[in-house]
């Protein structure tokens, strides 16, 4: 076997998924990459299942802490990171040099963002000497799959229940195709299942506070832990708990250190109530529409989906 060949066998035996290539040449020049490693020449993608069920309590509305720990925490801190150094391994043992890459959930180079995934006073903005790749942007050049409405990746094989991480080699290896999209059809229940409202049904666009405050549980409609009397001390209080009110970053700051709904996750990850919402109404569609190429013995979503009323809030 080749050296591609021996990447992809190590990558699986170490739980990726899917393993994909794209050359250095199919990205702009200006692309982090070459900031990164300037002499890459193949950028490898490797991707991870996370498995359906980890969301099967969220969307059921009795188990939420297996999709932070399982289906975040231990595949960003420990099978992500031990497969992409195992591939790392092997691709220097043959004399290339090979750089791992994975997000840094705690380092922004924008100061007046979030991330939804991260505690947010755990958050470092504004560190703009910090490079990172462009994690959706290299996904869909390595030929994974294709960017949803909301930005989401979309795989052929499971949706948006991936994550992924990359290498970046000066080995010269045989690339993949970039796929052509044809999963998204834009229908926008990615944006109608947000619980905040945080994605525009028009444009896709997200915005990152809506859903931190949102991801954290901020709705009453959908969060089992919150107690009738939430964020008294909160003039619109009613329209925060239905999703509607006005938020800014300061005021999302405020919220979400009100949000004591379930504990956090060691790592400075988040606890995630609306178990990302939007992907999981999306992967519902895909599943609806027959597109997927990885079949479950049951559907995902089996009934209608439930809330609670804003009037136990009253």
């Amino acid at each position: 076997m080749g050296l591609r060949e021996d990447i992809i066998k190590m990558a699986k035996a170490e739980a990726a998924d899917i393993i994909c290539f794209a050359p250095a040449t199919r990205f702009e020049r200006d692309d982090p990459i070459f900031s990164i490693l300037p002499e890459v020449k193949t950028v490898i993608c490797l991707a991870f299942r996370i498995l359906r069920g980890v969301y099967r309590g969220i969307e059921e509305g009795t188990t939420y802490y297996q999709f932070p720990t399982m289906g975040l925490e231990t595949m960003e801190e420990t099978v992500m990171p031990i497969a992409l150094l195992r591939v790392c391994n092997l691709i220097e043992a043959s004399g290339a040099i090979a750089l791992p890459q994975r997000r840094h959930y705690t380092v922004m180079a924008e100061a007046d963002s979030t991330n939804p995934e991260a505690q947010n006073d755990a958050i470092f903005r504004g560190r703009t000497q910090e490079v990172q790749m462009r994690f959706e942007e290299s996904a869909v050049l390595c030929g994974l799959g294709e960017r949803g409405m909301n930005g989401t990746v979309l795989t052929d094989e499971f949706g948006p229940m991936v994550r992924y991480c990359f290498i970046l080699t000066d080995a010269e290896l045989e690339a993949d195709p970039v796929k052509a999209p044809h999963l998204c059809d834009r229908c926008g229940v990615c944006a109608a299942a947000c619980p905040g409202h945080a994605i525009d049904p028009k444009t896709g666009e997200v915005d990152r506070w809506r859903c931190a405050v949102y991801y954290d549980g901020a709705s009453g409609l959908k969060n089992p832990f919150m107690a009738p009397d939430a964020y008294a001390e909160f003039a619109d209080r009613l329209a925060i708990i239905a999703g509607t009110a006005d938020i800014t970053p300061e005021k999302a700051a405020r919220i979400m250190e009100a949000n004591a709904f379930y504990p956090s996750i060691q790592q400075g990850y988040q606890a995630c109530i609306c178990g990302r919402a939007c992907d999981m109404d999306c992967y519902a569609h895909l599943e609806e529409k027959g597109v997927l190429t990885k079949h479950f013995k049951t559907p995902f979503r089996r009934r209608e989906k439930w809330q609670f009323s804003i009037k136990d809030f009253e």
